[in-house]
């Protein structure tokens, strides 16, 4: 028998990675509950104020993750930080990159992303003096990038729901907002494309113009900020 070819074992590489990405536990709510609390379609600001809520139903549960993926009665909680800066002449610029073909979510690749996160998994419950949430969150932007810059704030600014997309019905985006006081943030990953510091009124254009090369959340999550300049 001849020996496997490198497309042979790249293909086997590929397919274990997904099969471990299937077995993670990832931290879900009922979709049940968060409609209890108000449910919307799109980027709410108000929203926010009822996040804590949520987090802290007894409701939330670890869920295999390959399971949650396809079933809609539950909400993966995904933190989706965006780093902005603003420079001296009051432009704000906002950290973007093109998802490679390689990345986790097949659904989104090739398609503009500021979102820079992912799933809370049962990992994150063992950091120590900090809330479940915020460990996510920091081990996620850990993973992703390289901040080079001191951080002048951070919030979680509102929520983002798309049931009108395949990935949308089974996420929900918690938006986080890192202003830094200079635009120095690299990809620590090789599948963020072409990531860097884009004017924030480029990025407004380009959605409008042609809205089919961002990822739902992105669109969303910019115009709800930002609003259309």
């Amino acid at each position: 028998m001849p020996p496997p070819s490198e497309a042979s074992k790249n293909n086997e590489r590929v397919e274990r990675a997904r099969r471990d990405k299937d077995e993670e536990r990832v931290l879900v709510a009922p979709t049940q509950a968060f409609r209890a609390l108000g449910a919307f379609q799109g980027f709410s600001r108000d929203a926010i104020d009822e996040a804590d809520a949520l987090f802290a139903s007894d409701q939330l549960r670890f869920m295999r993750r390959g399971d949650a993926e396809r079933d809609p009665e539950f909400k993966q909680l995904i933190p989706y930080v965006l780093f902005t800066h603003t420079d001296a002449a009051g432009e704000t610029f906002v950290f973007a990159y093109l998802r490679g073909k390689g990345q986790g979510e097949e659904r989104l690749r090739s398609k503009w992303s500021v979102g820079v996160g992912g799933h809370v998994n049962e990992s994150d419950v063992h950091a120590d003096g900090e809330s479940l949430f915020d460990a996510g969150v920091r081990r996620e932007i850990d993973e992703e990038v390289v901040v080079g810059a001191n951080v002048l704030s951070f919030q979680k600014v509102g929520l983002v729901n798309d049931d009108q997309t395949e990935v949308g019905r089974v996420h929900l985006g918690v938006v986080c907002r890192v202003e830094l006081d200079a635009p120095n943030l690299r990809s620590n990953e090789p599948e963020l494309l072409d990531a860097r510091f884009r004017p924030v009124k480029e990025l407004l254009r380009e959605i409008d113009e042609e809205p089919s090369r961002f990822e739902s959340w992105t669109s969303l999550a910019m115009t709800g900020l930002f609003g259309r300049r």
